[in-house]
């Protein structure tokens, strides 16, 4: 018997019907096209940036997508993540995302990796594949990402968003600087709010996402000038772009000419995320608590700490609306000797604002547990959430 010779990679004339824009493109052409079916992206994240980065690698014909997400498709999600739709809610996001990347392209493969991504398994997972995009939304993952992107040897697609703003680079390719070479070291947490604190517009994910399709697909077939070096930042509001340079860092502990990083680390105790971490004791009272003071006549001040923005979406009675950021300079308007209780929306951003109260002499402080999401959930389920 003959030895079994592996056929090489083609295009049936369906693939060359579909990528038929690609073909006529004379960076692209044949040969790329054939480097997109050969080549293999992991995505972290199924969410606003994995959306369009999963769609358009998907329907450029990249021939093995995988993806690494744990939740499941909510409704603030659809929003921004135009990958899930009202038929998955509840549902797992792999599972949404993968039905429509198959609807949208039955010539790809799509892995699912149903599990957060860790020191313990990054090695096996981003091994697997030739790039990754990082969609992220957490300091811990995307240092995690970057390490091991660093020490497998795999370019690193890089996107963040927040409110507005946006960023793009390529890390860890062909000499270019990593993820720390930018930022060696985390914001302290707390620092940056989340999306669900801060808020994103909904078209900016698209947007970025984008642009990191983009360049994955320049690394694979080697059309244009990747963004290696360089720190695409892109504010939606004025519609400009800027551009960053960006040089290795001789120094970076990861990349560097003497690594002292070489091995996965904690990432959550690096970013200063320390599980079952002893804190100060803030005094806490439940939604129902406060319901039945309210409704017995105690006298107590509700104090709320969010953005007049999200006041204006629903708000308790008479709480007085005081933005955390403008608790410092407004704090005399406030009695020292009155019991506050203090909320916002989920129950975060109140206690740094009592630990800030507590700071200035205020005693008589109680965190509201839950915030207003909490309230909506078991006082009055006609609150509108968000």
């Amino acid at each position: 018997m003959s030895a079994i010779i592996d056929a090489p990679v083609q295009l049936s004339n369906e693939e060359i019907g579909r990528y038929s824009r690609h073909l006529i493109l004379p960076e692209i052409g044949m040969e790329g096209q054939l480097k997109l079916k050969k080549a293999s992206v992991l995505l972290v994240g199924a969410g606003g940036l994995g959306s369009p980065l999963a769609l358009y690698l998907a329907a450029a014909g990249v021939g093995r997508i995988g993806i690494i997400d744990f939740d499941v498709v909510d409704s603030s999600n659809l929003q921004r993540q135009i990958i899930h739709s009202e038929e998955y809610l509840g549902k797992p996001k792999l599972a949404s995302a993968k039905a429509r990347l198959t609807g949208l392209n039955p010539y790809i493969e799509i892995e699912t990796h149903e599990t957060a991504l860790t020191s313990a398994n990054a090695r096996e997972l981003v091994s697997q594949y030739d790039i990754v995009a990082d969609g992220t939304d957490n300091f811990p993952t995307r240092y995690l990402v970057n390490d091991a992107c660093v020490l497998l040897g795999k370019p690193n697609v890089y996107g963040s968003i927040f409110r507005f703003e946006g960023q793009v680079s390529v890390f860890n390719a062909q000499d270019g600087p990593c993820y720390r070479c930018l930022y060696a070291e985390p914001p302290p947490p707390g620092l940056v709010p989340s999306c669900a604190e801060g808020g994103v517009m909904g078209v900016l994910p698209g947007i970025i996402g984008s642009i990191q399709a983009m360049e994955v697909i320049k690394l694979i077939t080697g059309a244009g000038d990747p963004l290696i070096g360089r720190l695409l930042v892109f504010d939606a509001l004025q519609m400009s772009f800027r551009e960053l340079k960006l040089r290795k860092n001789p120094d970076c502990p990861i990349c560097g000419e003497n690594p002292t990083i070489t091995e996965f680390i904690d990432y959550q105790q690096f970013c200063g995320i320390v599980p079952n971490q002893v804190e100060e004791a803030v005094p806490e009272m439940s939604v129902i608590e406060l319901k039945t003071a309210l409704d017995n006549g105690q006298e107590l001040l509700v104090l709320d700490v969010r953005e007049e923005n999200e006041y204006d979406i629903c708000h308790l009675d008479n709480a007085l609306l005081i933005p955390l950021n403008q608790l410092p300079e407004r704090s005399s308007e406030l009695d020292p000797q009155a019991d506050i209780v203090i909320h916002c929306r989920s129950g975060v951003r109140s206690k740094k604002a009592l630990k800030q109260l507590r700071e200035a002499g205020f005693t008589r402080l109680r965190n509201l547990t839950g915030g207003i999401l909490a309230w909506a959930d078991e006082v009055d389920p006609e609150m509108p959430k968000y």
